[in-house]
């Protein structure tokens, strides 16, 4: 591993060309092949509604009880 802290303006010019190149999507990465990675979250869409819900119907019961044991 390189631990120097500057780099000269060669080394400087030759990480820009290597940083600065198009992106090959002709050969994506190998992550992207994995059917994990093109699962559809609509799943989350559904559930989400629901949880907020029930949490809220949760709070309102919790405050309406707390309410009447005085």
């Amino acid at each position: 591993m390189d631990t120097r802290e500057s780099k000269t303006p060669k080394e400087e010019l030759q990480h820009f060309k290597e940083v600065s190149q198009p992106e090959d999507f002709e050969h994506p990465e190998p992550d992207e092949d994995q059917p994990e990675a093109k699962a559809s979250p609509h799943g989350l869409h559904r559930v989400l509604p629901i949880v907020i819900v029930v949490l809220g119907i949760l709070a309102a019961a919790m405050l309406l009880l707390s309410g009447n044991a005085q």
